[in-house]
């Protein structure tokens, strides 16, 4: 079963894989960070479709762990949320090691 595991640090994110475990779900016991379980197991990444589904779910697992908190209006706390979910992001494209997935990445990175 593929899958892996997003997680937040305070500043930043980190990202360990794990086998097994639950759907997507959030753990936040006390002294864990934040994390999201990712499944792909159910997807052909050797096609387009499959892997624009994982980046979408990657994606969306990046916005759990580094949820907004706090003042919207805090720009400086914005900004640490959206470097976590970038570097959440691309630590788990780092994990998967699949060349099509770090292209669709490449061309969301650069086009913002």
């Amino acid at each position: 079963m593929r899958t892996f595991k997003i997680a937040a640090a305070m500043l930043g994110a980190s990202l360990a894989g794990v086998l097994g475990a639950g759907a997507a779900s959030a753990a936040t016991a006390d002294g864990d960070v934040p994390s999201v379980v990712v499944r792909y197991s159910d997807l052909n990444l050797g096609t387009d479709t499959g892997v624009n589904q994982l980046y979408r779910r990657i994606v969306f697992a990046a916005t759990q762990v580094c949820a907004d908190q706090g003042d919207l209006r805090n720009l400086s706390l914005q900004h640490k949320i959206q470097v976590c979910r970038d570097q959440a992001v691309a630590r788990a494209i780092e994990q998967i090691h699949n060349v099509r997935l770090a292209a669709v990445h490449a061309a969301h990175a650069k086009n913002g």
